[in-house]
């Protein structure tokens, strides 16, 4: 099964007969296949791949109860690269812990092609900022081939052959047996998401990956990250707090208030990309989303779209 196919393209870059649009970071369509891929149910044509439904989050702190949401409402449809965009304590990394099935929503239900989420699955993969989710007692290559065994069920030598496929995607073939001590930040999150692409979710979750990143290491991995979805399509769903990494990762961006989460707007932002940084209309956009998230009156509810030209009727 080629790359190209693993993941449906989007709904909306979709041309009329069908055929997909030139991949916007520069698409490698001669990738080669990758092994022993996995069968995966697809949703019913033109149907959102996840779908967040009027959902509210809650946690207990001591004695209290916070909320974190109040009745967000969003979809996401196969290919999508949708960024979740708010200020911290927004509820954003809730949201995205809730999808992965570690949070049980208090009101509100999450469902991934038409199913609710009732727990963690293989189906959804994680990575987060943190430089610590690799077992340092395994190599690199072993950090990707054993959860393929576990949870995919692949031989020990279909696993080991998946994950140098997914290694040499980001660059790191030659780093196999090296241990994670031994690998920089921006290494280890290589590592993260060539393991989490090896599962070939259906949806690959990604919590401010690259928030702990230095300036040039993050947007290399922005780079990088681009380059990855213009291969496969995966759909991808990306917290992040920075206006302008939304803008240039994702193709769509909901935006929340601040405590407790509401939906502000949702915008398209297809038109950016990582060379637009700088430019006039990259620069109104950013203050355009700036105003919306924290200058609008009446941030209780949503904001009227008829207010920002780029916002998702």
């Amino acid at each position: 099964m080629n790359l190209s196919n693993a993941w449906p393209a989007p709904r909306a870059a979709r041309t009329a007969n069908g055929t997909e649009p030139a991949a916007r970071a520069g698409a490698r369509p001669d990738a080669g296949a990758p092994p022993a891929a996995v069968s995966r149910p697809d949703a019913a044509a033109g149907e959102p791949i996840l779908a967040v439904d009027r959902v509210t989050l809650e946690y207990r702190t001591g004695e209290r109860v916070v909320r974190a949401t109040q009745r967000v409402s969003f979809e996401v449809d196969h290919g999508d690269r949708f960024v979740l965009l708010g200020p911290s304590g927004c509820g954003k990394s809730t949201l995205l812990k809730a999808v992965a099935g570690f949070v049980e929503p208090a009101a509100g239900e999450i469902a991934l092609d038409g199913r609710r989420i009732a727990g963690p699955g293989a189906d959804r993969v994680a990575v987060f900022q943190e430089f610590d989710q690799l077992p340092p007692w395994k190599t690199v290559l072993e950090n990707i081939a054993f959860p393929l065994r576990v949870a995919r069920r692949l031989s020990r030598a279909e696993a080991n052959e998946r994950a140098r496929h997914y290694l040499d995607k980001v660059g790191l073939a030659a780093f196999a047996n090296a241990y994670p001590h031994t690998l920089s930040g921006g290494m280890k999150q290589r590592v993260a998401i060539a393991r989490a692409l090896a599962m070939q979710p259906r949806v690959l979750l990604m919590d401010e990956p690259f928030a702990a990143l230095d300036a040039l290491t993050r947007r290399k991995m922005q780079e990088e990250l681009l380059r990855l979805w213009d291969d496969a399509r995966f759909t991808l769903l990306f917290v992040t707090h920075s206006i302008e990494e939304a803008l240039v990762v994702g193709n769509r961006i909901l935006l929340l208030s601040p405590h407790p989460g509401r939906v502000r707007a949702e915008l398209n932002s297809e038109r950016f990309a990582l060379d637009s940084i700088g430019s006039d209309d990259f620069q109104r956009s950013v203050a355009r989303i700036h105003h919306l998230l924290f200058d609008t009156p009446g941030s209780a509810g949503p904001v009227d779209t008829e207010t920002a030209p780029e916002a998702r009727a």
